[in-house]
């Protein structure tokens, strides 16, 4: 049972940097995986990121490597994504995630996390 609040969405110019945060209820400790999804209209959900939280190891779609960092702040019980060089594909409803039931097979699939975030969202303009 995890409570998991987002924020830090906007509005930026192609480019651009934002960071997201997702305050969570329980330490993060308590989940096996986090994640970051998003979901722009029309368009499936995709995962943009994840970390093992035990380990720090990280996980990165293709389209977002190099540009997006995930990181966690565990005496905040915060995760975040540092989204830098945005383009204007970037824009979605941003989620934060935990999986804390059993051990994602895929971190960057939906399937595995069973906590959600209402979602932020990221607006990238051209």
């Amino acid at each position: 049972q995890v409570q998991l609040v987002e924020s830090g969405g906007g509005s930026v110019q192609s480019g651009g940097s934002l960071r997201l945060s997702c305050a969570a209820s329980a330490s993060t400790q308590s989940s096996w995986f986090m994640g970051w999804f998003r979901q722009a209209p029309g368009k499936e959900r995709e995962g943009v990121a994840a970390i093992r939280v035990s380990y720090g190891t990280t996980y990165f779609a293709d389209s977002v490597k190099g540009r997006f960092t995930i990181s966690q702040d565990t005496a905040k019980n915060t995760l975040y994504l540092q989204m830098n060089s945005l383009k204007p594909e970037d824009s979605a409803m941003y989620y934060c995630a935990a999986a804390t039931s059993r051990w994602p097979r895929a971190p960057l699939s939906s399937g595995g996390y069973d906590y959600w975030g209402q979602g932020t969202q990221v607006t990238v303009s051209s």
